[in-house]
Parts: C-alpha cells; sequence; structure tokens
C-alpha cells in the first residue's frame, strides 16, 4: 500500500473492507475475528494504529516486531486459526507515526477463530458459529465461487503422483526449518494445505482439484480435466509455426519447473545486485510471471493456457474471472485470489510471495532485465501479461546461448557464493539423497541445471560428495563443508 491509497482508505474509513485497529503496544484481543471474517467474506484491510474515528495515534516502534511476529505465529497457528493462513504485513510511516497495514485476501475455505465462526458486514464482524443456516450458506458460497473447491470423493492418494511430495518437503525445508510439513505423512500434507474438504452439498469428502492440479499423476488430472494444458511456445525464427514447443499436460509443481526450463533454455541471463545480493533477473522476473499464470487460473473453462517467446516479448494467456476490466496499474490496483489455496500452497514452498506482489514484482524487474520498457497485464475474461524484451538473435542456437550462459554465471560467481551454493546443495543432499540437478537448481534457486552439474562435480572432486550406484544411484555425503 502506498501513502495515497492510505490517504484515501483513511478519508472513506471503517466499512465492509476496512478495519481500524488502535493496536500501540500490542494486538487488541479481536484482530483475528476482524481476520476471520475478511478470509470468510470478501477481504479487506487491516490497518493497526488508528482508532476508528480515523485518527493516526501508530504502533510504538518498540512494539513493532513483536506485534509483526505475534501476526504471523498466530495466523499459522491452528488453534487459534483454523485453518491457519499466511499473512504478511507492511510497516509504514505517516504523519511520524507507524502504522501496520495488512492486506487479508478472501479465502475459498471458511475459517474460524478459537472455535468461532465469524462473517463480515458494513457494522463489523459477526460471530455465526450457531446460525447453521448461515455456516452452511458460507460453505456453499466458498465452494460455488472457487472452483478449486471442487470434491473428488473417489480420488485416492493412489492416483497421485508420489514423488511430488519429496519435492515439496525439500522446498518448504529451504524456506524454513521445521516446517511441519517434513513430519507429516502425505494424506497429512493434504489436509494441512486445506486440500482434503467436505463437500456440504452432498456431505461427501474428498481430495479437491486443487489437491488434483497440485499433485496429481497426468493420468488422473487426463481424467478429472482432460482439456488441461499449458503451451509454452519458442517463434522467432519460423513466425507462421514454433522453432521449439513444450506441451505440458502436468499438474502444477512439474508444469512451473518445465515453464521455468523453458524460459532458462531461450532466454538469456541477466544479473543484477539487490541488497548486496547478486540476483538472476531474467529468473526473478519470471518466477512472477510463471507463477501468476498457474495460480491465478480458471481451472473450470478447457481455454488452453499460452506461454509465448518471440523476437522482442513474451506473453502470457490464461482463463480468467475478472474483478476489473482493462490494463492493471500496480501503484493503484487491489489485488484479488483467484485460487487462494493454490497460491497460499505456492507460497509456503517459497514459488510466489504475498498476493498483489507479483505485478509489482514484474514491473520492477521488468525494467531492470530489459531497455527500461514497462509490462503490460490485461484483466478480462482471458488474462493476457505482456513483457518486452531485448531483441533475441534469430541465428544463435540454443547450444550457444545455454553454454555462454553457463560460462558467464560460473566466471561470475564469486567464492563466496559458491560456498553458500555448495553449502545448500550438501544440506540438501543430507536430507534428500535421491535427488536429482532439476530439483537442486528449484530448490537453491538463481542457479540452472548446467551450474548443479557444475557444483556437483566440484564437490566430488574435493571428496564432500560421492555418487553410490548408477542409473538409480544416490548421493552421500562424505562430510560437511564446515569440518
Amino acid at each position: 500500500m502506498n501513502h495515497l491509497q492510505f490517504k484515501k482508505i483513511l478519508e472513506e474509513g471503517e466499512g465492509a473492507t476496512v478495519e481500524f485497529k488502535t493496536s500501540k503496544e500490542q494486538l487488541n484481543k479481536d484482530v483475528f475475528e476482524t481476520i476471520c471474517a475478511f478470509l470468510n467474506r470478501s477481504g479487506g484491510f487491516l490497518i493497526l494504529g488508528v482508532t476508528d474515528k480515523k485518527v493516526v495515534t501508530g504502533v510504538n516502534e518498540t512494539a513493532l516486531q513483536r506485534i509483526l511476529d505475534t501476526l504471523v505465529i498466530t495466523a499459522n497457528n491452528p488453534q487459534k486459526l483454523n485453518p491457519p493462513f499466511y499473512i504478511s504485513s507492511q510497516v509504514m510511516e505517516y504523519e511520524n507515526k507507524k502504522v501496520i497495514t495488512t492486506y487479508i485476501p478472501e479465502s475459498s475455505q471458511v475459517h474460524s477463530t478459537a472455535g468461532r465462526i465469524y462473517d463480515r458486514n458494513e457494522d463489523g464482524d459477526f460471530n455465526i458459529t450457531n446460525h447453521a443456516d448461515l455456516v452452511t450458506q458460507l460453505y456453499l458460497r466458498k465452494q460455488k465461487t472457487f472452483s478449486e473447491n471442487q470434491v473428488f470423493p473417489f480420488v485416492c492418494m493412489e492416483d497421485f503422483d508420489l514423488n511430488i511430495f519429496d519435492r515439496v518437503r525439500a522446498l518448504v525445508k529451504n524456506q524454513r526449518r521445521n516446517h511441519p510439513w517434513e513430519e507429516l505423512s502425505n494424506e497429512d500434507v493434504m489436509k494441512s494445505a486445506g486440500l482434503f474438504k467436505r463437500d456440504m452439498q452432498t456431505g461427501k469428502e474428498g481430495y479437491t482439484l486443487a489437491g488434483v492440479l497440485l499433485f496429481g499423476s497426468e493420468r488422473l488430472i487426463k481424467n478429472v480435466l482432460p482439456y488441461h494444458k499449458t503451451d509454452a511456445i519458442l517463434r522467432v525464427q519460423n513466425t507462421d509455426r514454433y522453432d521449439d514447443r513444450d506441451y505440458i499436460q502436468s499438474n502444477l509443481i512439474e508444469s512451473y519447473l518445465r515453464l521455468m526450463k523453458f524460459v532458462r533454455k531461450h532466454l538469456p541471463e541477466k544479473f543484477y545486485i539487490e541488497d548486496d545480493q547478486r540476483i538472476n533477473l531474467r529468473d526473478h522476473l519470471f518466477r512472477e510471471i510463471i507463477g501468476n499464470l498457474l495460480v491465478h487460473r480458471e481451472y473450470s473453462n478447457p481455454f488452453p493456457a499460452k506461454f509465448v517467446i518471440e523476437k522482442d516479448k513474451v506473453y502470457t494467456e490464461n482463463w480468467n474471472k475478472p474483478h476489473c476490466i482493462g490494463s492493471i496499474d500496480p501503484a493503484n490496483f487491489s489485488p484479488f485470489p483467484k485460487n487462494p489455496i493454490i497460491a497460499n500452497f505456492f507460497k509456503e514452498i517459497g514459488w510466489v510471495d504475498e498476493l498483489g506482489s507479483g505485478v509489482r514484482n514484474a514491473f520492477k524487474y521488468c525494467e531492470l532485465y530489459n531497455t527500461e520498457t514497462k509490462p503490460i497485464f490485461i484483466e478480462n475474461d482471458i488474462f493476457k501479461a505482456i513483457i518486452p524484451i531485448a531483441k533475441l538473435p534469430t541465428q544463435m542456437s540454443t547450444q550457444i546461448t545455454t553454454q555462454m550462459s553457463t560460462q558467464i554465471t560460473t566466471q561470475m560467481t564469486t567464492s563466496i557464493e559458491t560456498q553458500i551454493i555448495q553449502n545448500k546443495i550438501v544440506e540438501t543432499i543430507l536430507n534428500y539423497p535421491n535427488i536429482n540437478r532439476k530439483d537442486l537448481s528449484e530448490i537453491i534457486g538463481d542457479i540452472t541445471e548446467d551450474g548443479v552439474r557444475y557444483h556437483l562435480e566440484k564437490l566430488k572432486n574435493d571428496r564432500i560428495i560421492k555418487r553410490v550406484g548408477s542409473t538409480r544411484g544416490y548421493w552421500k555425503v562424505l562430510k560437511k563443508l564446515s569440518e
């Protein structure tokens, strides 16, 4: 939220989608009633440091971090907020006072706090726990609004791609040590992520469409969504047809990895120093674009999603449930989750950030990646993103591009970065000895599969790791780098 948005909200005051709390030294006791109500209704802005009379009193600086930590920890505690929900807050200064702003999106689940279900209207938060008809209506509205909630009672665990679970555990461990999913069974991971529900119309329980899309085998996905596909196309020399193509009909985890591989195969790298860290602008930019393409698509419609690389631009298309029409201005738009369960899952594994950050980051990284040209996002029945890029050479082969990219990456990697990367590789192998180069590349980030191969060979030559077996072999750590 910028200062103009905050000033406008402050002038309009509290309503169905805005709530002020003083929280000068600590969270108000009823904060999670509001969070629960926003999640259950239409989402909204929770602003701490403002009275209900629109007076900015601010949050004491000595209490800021404690309040921020309490928000995150409590939102992930199922005894306080059930099911838990990822919350991201922003601290901003207004009239020399600190305020905390948190956008709470509408959830596709029904949430409760301390065992009570709250709903929202113009007058505030209402406890509807003992009103069976209102609770039933709330469940039905969620199921009708969000297609990701559709229940498939005859889908069983054997229908899923079980290898994806280990891949997900490796990703969440890289995001947060001692993540609860590390110790949970596959079934409990699905339940914890909100991918197992009860259909309030039929009473049947089962895995949801979101669960099928995230963990489904190719066979399961073809049975449930036979029209599901993402078409990745390179069209630079042969503009009538294509130069390269990946026709993707797999789950969203595999789809993301294959799309990122397609990007790395055909688009040049460019590096940038951000907060004293060297980042790969190409990967940062298209991480946002691909995340948006997969997370916010309306999967109930057979329109095929597209990811197309042309000579001077990349564009994506996917079917959409629009909440506004026209071009999106990152400085003045309210983000709306199209598939909140899938979005929250992608946050947990580190592939997207908080709601709304994708558009802002895309604008930021796009201007750095090419010639300061802004991207275009068009909201309509078909959502379209257009990313201008520097013109691609038509004669340079993919092999030469890949070799040059790998050489440049290796040459630019400092000794400190090498140590960080190799530490991550060793740590990951300790937990997942069967992991492959592709998964290592995704978990570590900002490094290609060729870069991973280079570091693996270096670690083998230094007798840090060794390969046991061949095709079905595994990695063994001989000693840690710190020893």
